[in-house]
């Protein structure tokens, strides 16, 4: 019996000591586990953060191009504040960002608010900051979390656009957004449940959060989201929330808002929950069996390499996948990747960004160029541009853009956008990365817009100088007959004539009257068609087309279908001058001597076909119709007119055969009608 004693101390101890080595290897294991589900979760941490910035930039890049077209309304290009007033209170009833639109002169005097009916007095701009910047970069500026507005009960975040005409700015469009729909995008983004996700405006306010709790008084930001700011985005940073909840918290500024960030943040205990449960698996295994410890630390070790391999395998999928996803994103758009190093002076990108620049294409995809070579092809006048572009990358870290044009062999001189970025500390930027987009379509419809304004200025001047010599012409000559004739009256009436001839001189009197009556209408008719808001849209064309057949002794055939409905105010307007000028047309050149026109209204859009005898013109030249030249205008208003609605505008013809216009327009908004 004394001598087993020894064998079992010497067998105990062999145990411990293998069990020791076995606590120590299952202790880094445990460690080693628990740190890789740690960095899984930062990792999907990361991407969510990814997610909610992406998609609050596109929700504020959306709402920034619908401001920016109703800055450029047609109706603050006439000076019609009624229009306007409408049409941006029909924009702030269908965006649910959207809470009001106002308009302000540029030494803050409110012109319009929304939500105050028109002609209202109204307080000048409460966030002046933002509105000064407008002033200042004379672009879109997204302001912070403003002041509370007692008035309506919220508190919003200012979205300004410029509005200019003829190069000065008359006024800024101030769009008020609802931190509410914020947070509701943010919740959308689909943060695990337990993390908190939070957007910041550039003055470090609270702007929206998730889940909904109570933001900071006044909308300052937390400890845990100011900490988060001075770390930068690239580190997660332990902290507390105002709700005393422990998290590490990353952040991200969002392209676009001027220095908006999206902050989430992890719960510390889901982070350490797999350490703690680890450590529990392997103080309750190790109690348990101690002999079986070499063989659950061999197990555990097989298993953490098998795990190891799977997820260096699933991680190298997504990675391929990312960048095989990232690539067709790329190329769905059109676009040329490019890297720029300034310190080598080298270019290298892609196939299509060589192609963009009419240089040679490699097979091997992605080749390098000096820089000489690609400066070769931009028109000279635009290479300094290039060159500060670069600079400015460089110094500044942030994202940039420029426009310039190129001269190919195949396409002759279009247009290209590059944007990019430089990374890593200032001291230590040299690359710039970025991508390359053709913007010529763009660049041409601003162009050949910016044309047709200036030549529908110069096409009012002359209306206006026309109404001039009508009323001089015609309604001037038909007062001084008038006067001349009362001077007349007076003097028979004095030296007492007969009745008769009296009578006879009141007659003549009061159809000069009727004729000065009958030409004011006219000129007044010209000037706003007045007859869509008493008759509808069919019955004053109808009037139109029968007045314009007794002046000018051409046969006019009209034929309506479907007018007991009503059409929309800005169709209704656009069909009668479009009417107007297609007969302007047929007067001035197609020699014709008969017209038809047939206006059909159908429940989703309305039609209208004019048609005439005239000599017609070879449509296939792409030629204005009836002999237009190229300034003329109109065919362009007409066609001006059916692209703002939506419509399209089509033109047949065969010289001595006469033409035929085809209009049609989409009818979507019956609100205001006629």
């Amino acid at each position: 019996m004394s001598g087993q004693k020894p064998a079992i101390w010497l067998f105990t101890a062999l145990v411990l000591s293998a069990a020791i080595p076995v606590l120590l290897l299952g202790g880094w294991i445990a460690y080693v586990t628990a740190d890789q589900q740690r960095s899984y979760a930062r990792r999907a941490a990361t991407e969510a953060l990814t997610q909610a910035a992406h998609r609050i930039e596109s929700e504020i890049s959306r709402e920034m191009q619908v401001a920016n077209a109703l800055a450029n309304s047609i109706a603050l290009d006439r000076g019609n504040l009624n229009d306007f007033y409408r049409e941006a209170s029909r924009l702030v009833a269908d965006r649910p960002l959207w809470e009001t639109a106002s308009l302000t002169k540029p030494d803050q005097e409110q012109v319009l608010n929304v939500l105050r009916p028109l002609g209202e007095p109204l307080e000048p701009v409460s966030d002046t900051d933002s509105f000064s910047a407008v002033l200042r970069a004379r672009k879109p500026i997204l302001g912070g979390l403003g002041p509370y507005q007692p008035a309506i009960g919220k508190r919003l975040v200012a979205l300004r656009v410029p509005v200019i005409r003829d190069d000065e700015l008359r006024y800024v469009l101030t769009i008020g957004l609802l931190p509410d729909q914020i947070s509701t995008i943010l919740a959308q983004t689909g943060l695990p449940a337990g993390w908190a996700g939070t957007v910041v405006d550039a003055k470090e306010q609270i702007v929206a959060r998730t889940p909904d709790m109570v933001p900071a008084s006044g909308g300052t930001t937390t400890p845990a989201v100011q900490e988060a700011i001075a770390r930068g985005r690239s580190q997660s940073v332990p902290a507390r929330t105002s709700e005393g909840l422990d998290v590490e918290t990353m952040h991200r500024v969002m392209a676009g808002t001027d220095g908006w960030s999206v902050h989430v943040g992890v719960p510390v205990s889901e982070l350490n929950a797999p350490v703690a449960r680890s450590l529990r698996v392997l103080i309750g295994g190790t109690a348990a069996s101690v002999g079986l410890a070499i063989a659950l630390g061999w197990v555990i070790a097989r298993e953490i390499a098998q795990r190891r391999n799977v997820e260096a395998l699933r991680s190298a999928a997504a990675l391929l996948d990312s960048e095989k996803r990232g690539a067709l994103a790329i190329d769905a758009a059109e676009l040329g990747t490019w890297r720029w190093d300034l310190a080598t002076d080298e270019f290298s990108g892609c196939n299509r960004f060589r192609k963009l620049l009419g240089l040679s294409i490699s097979d091997s995809g992605v080749t390098t160029a000096p820089a000489a070579e690609v400066f070769a092809v931009i028109e000279p006048s635009h290479r300094p541009v290039l060159s500060q572009f670069g600079t400015s990358c460089l110094e500044s870290g942030k994202s940039s853009s420029v426009e310039f044009p190129v001269q190919t062999q195949d396409r002759g001189t279009h247009w290209l956008r590059a944007a990019g970025r430089a990374e890593g500390q200032p001291d230590q930027r040299h690359v710039i990365h970025g991508v390359l987009a053709d913007i010529d379509i763009l660049k041409r419809a601003e162009t050949e817009r910016s044309h047709l304004l200036r030549r529908l200025a110069s096409a009012q001047e002359e209306e206006q100088r026309r109404i001039s010599r009508e009323l001089h012409d015609q309604v001037g000559q038909t007062v001084t007959g008038l006067s001349l004739g009362l001077k007349a009256l007076e003097q028979r009436l004095a030296n007492g004539s007969d009745a008769v001839a009296t009578t006879e001189q009141i007659r003549w009197l009061e159809s000069l009257a009727v004729q000065i009556g009958r030409d004011i209408h006219r000129s007044a008719s010209d000037l706003r068609p007045a007859a869509i808001d008493d008759l509808g849209l069919f019955r004053a064309i109808g009037a139109y087309v029968a007045e314009w057949q007794e002046r000018y002794h051409i046969e006019a055939d009209l034929q309506t279908f479907g007018r007991d409905n009503s059409l929309p105010l800005d169709v209704a307007v656009a069909l009668y001058r479009i009417v107007q000028e297609g007969l302007t047309n047929v007067l001035k050149h197609a020699k014709a001597g008969k017209v038809s026109l047939v206006l059909a209204q159908k429940p989703e859009a309305v039609t209208l076909v004019l048609e005439d005898d005239g000599v017609g013109f070879d449509a296939e030249s792409r030629a204005p119709p009836h002999g237009h030249q190229a300034s003329g205008l109109g065919f362009s208003g007409m066609r001006e007119r059916t692209a703002l609605l939506g419509g399209t505008i089509a033109v047949e013809s065969t010289p001595g055969k006469g033409s035929t216009i085809f209009v049609r327009i989409p009818i979507e908004n019956k609100g205001d009608a006629r």
